[in-house]
């Protein structure tokens, strides 16, 4: 369903609040039919939490942004999708593994977009996040 949303009706994000209240749905219903991501979501964000410099808040279309010194350099949205922002050499690397995937609107940049599954998708994701921060320092 996101990707149908991002790609048929994604002009809608720039009406304010829709998206954030988009991914508030999508949180919801997470809750519901698999509320481990939550917690692994939680877990994302504890993680960063531990890295200086870093805070945490509202994703502009929704989710949670992780940011370096006020910039972002990740971000989670409520269905466990995550994008990432590292260099696109990195990023080359990482797609040649097969667990990263283009980011889902924007290609040809260093962002890449990253699903959470199941629990062993969350070290992976730290993985991922650490990247982007040392890259973002």
């Amino acid at each position: 369903m996101f990707s149908f949303v991002v790609k048929r009706v994604g002009f809608l994000k720039d009406i304010p609040l829709l998206a954030i209240l988009f991914d508030s749905l999508m949180r919801f219903w997470m809750f519901i039919a698999k509320p481990e991501l939550l917690n692994w979501i939680d877990d994302l964000e504890e993680n960063v939490k531990g890295m200086p410099g870093t805070t945490i808040g509202i994703h502009k279309y929704g989710g949670t942004a992780f940011n370096y010194l006020g910039k972002e350099f990740a971000h989670v949205h409520s269905n466990g999708l995550m994008d990432i922002l590292l260099n696109k050499e990195l990023k080359k690397s990482l797609m040649m593994e097969g667990k990263i995937k283009d980011h889902h609107v924007f290609k040809n940049s260093g962002w890449i977009s990253f699903y959470l599954h199941n629990k062993q998708d969350v070290a992976y994701a730290c993985y991922l996040l650490k990247k982007a921060y040392d890259r973002a320092r």
